[in-house]
């Protein structure tokens, strides 16, 4: 029999898990140091009312995979979703990404498709070609004006540092939409699961060939010569004892509060000037509106950099953080009988159908392979 050991419950090790259950002759043991599976994706609900809560903040499901969405179909019903995210700056709320209705309100106009496009095209910056980092990126796309309002100061919150050190990679690019369309993504399939994301990873988890064992720490003791193949999906630099020093991660912590009624009468609103220290503020019952809740949830969602015990979220990718990775990376490529996945396990940042798409990949030539 193949024994597989997976390290991590998140979607990565869930998938990979489930994937490899399938397999005859074989078992699975998945180890998690936190006391859920999950991963960041962990739901909940809260007990006083009743509404599903994001433990690590909110998580919209978008993809124009099909078959990731048809996968992740087959553990629960998808309620379609779309996610509507506003900004408050210097007082006044926009919609975001920035659209026509952004920029008519921002500059007090009422221009149409075309001539909002010659608009924008007359304020950003054409001397950038090519953007070297976060800041020219936002430059080159949209001018002065509306960096400064909707990234400038949200960025520095959500990074600790200037735009300017960032990587343009971090923003891939900046969506700008010249109709009234406010639906924050543009993939084809979104939605939530419709009674959480833990019930996902219960059903995927749920094979009499899968163990899994919560509160465990994988370090350099695990007996991991007792398995055939071990599947990580923690943090690269964890696993080599950080010989080569931390990568930078950025981590969030949450306040919540509980108020009668609606609290902002939106899922999600950024706080994107520097008069208030918090990203921005997530009501979740706005989550799941084919519920009816007379109380409500909030957070406020501040972001900092992450200590020793803090769960890292956001990789940094600044120049001292990618000239330690390929470090480690030419450490990887000395192991036998290890897979490193997932956002943690890559040091880059990842969708959550990005990370199912990578498992569903590895275990399919993992199997084809053997």
């Amino acid at each position: 029999m193949k024994k597989y050991l997976i390290v991590g419950a998140g979607f990565s090790g869930a998938v990979l898990a489930e994937q490899l259950s399938q397999m005859r002759n074989v078992s699975v043991l998945v180890v998690d140091e936190r006391d859920h599976i999950g991963g960041n994706c962990y739901t909940f609900q809260d007990e006083i009312t009743g509404i599903t809560e994001h433990k690590y903040g909110p998580h919209i499901f978008n993809t124009d995979n099909k078959v990731v969405w048809d996968y992740i179909s087959k553990f629960t019903k998808m309620v379609p979703y779309t996610n509507r995210v506003k900004a408050i700056f210097r007082g006044e709320v926009y919609s975001i990404p920035i659209n026509l209705h952004t920029i008519n309100q921002f500059f007090r106009k009422t221009l149409n498709p075309e001539n909002a496009r010659t608009f924008i095209d007359g304020i950003r910056d054409k001397k950038i070609k090519d953007p070297s980092n976060f800041e020219e990126l936002a430059l080159m796309t949209v001018g002065e004006d509306l960096y400064r309002a909707f990234f400038y100061y949200y960025s520095k919150k959500q990074w600790g540092c200037e735009p300017s050190q960032l990587p343009a990679s971090i923003l891939k690019r900046i969506p700008v939409r010249f109709t009234y369309n406010d639906n924050y993504y543009d993939n084809k399939y979104q939605g939530i699961p419709e009674e959480g994301y833990t019930p996902v990873f219960e059903k995927m988890l749920n094979h009499p060939r899968v163990e899994v064992q919560l509160n465990v720490r994988f370090t350099e003791s695990f007996p991991t010569e007792e398995f055939d193949h071990v599947f990580y999906t923690g943090p690269i630099d964890s696993y080599f004892n950080y010989k080569f020093g931390r990568l930078g991660y950025r981590t969030v912590y949450f306040e919540k509060g509980y108020s009668k009624g609606d609290f902002q009468g939106n899922a999600v609103i950024n706080y994107t000037d520097d008069s208030v220290p918090y990203t921005r503020i997530h009501e979740h019952k706005h989550f799941t509106p084919w519920k009816h809740f007379n109380e409500t949830i909030f957070f406020k969602e501040f972001s900092r950099e992450t200590g020793e015990n803090d769960i890292p979220f956001y990789p940094r990718l600044l120049p001292e953080d990618l000239i330690k990775l390929e470090m480690y990376r030419e450490e990887v490529t000395n192991l036998k009988r290890i897979t490193f996945s997932g956002r943690l396990g890559n040091y880059c940042y990842m969708d959550m159908h990005n990370v199912i798409n990578e498992a569903l990949e590895i275990a399919s030539k993992f199997r084809q392979d053997l």
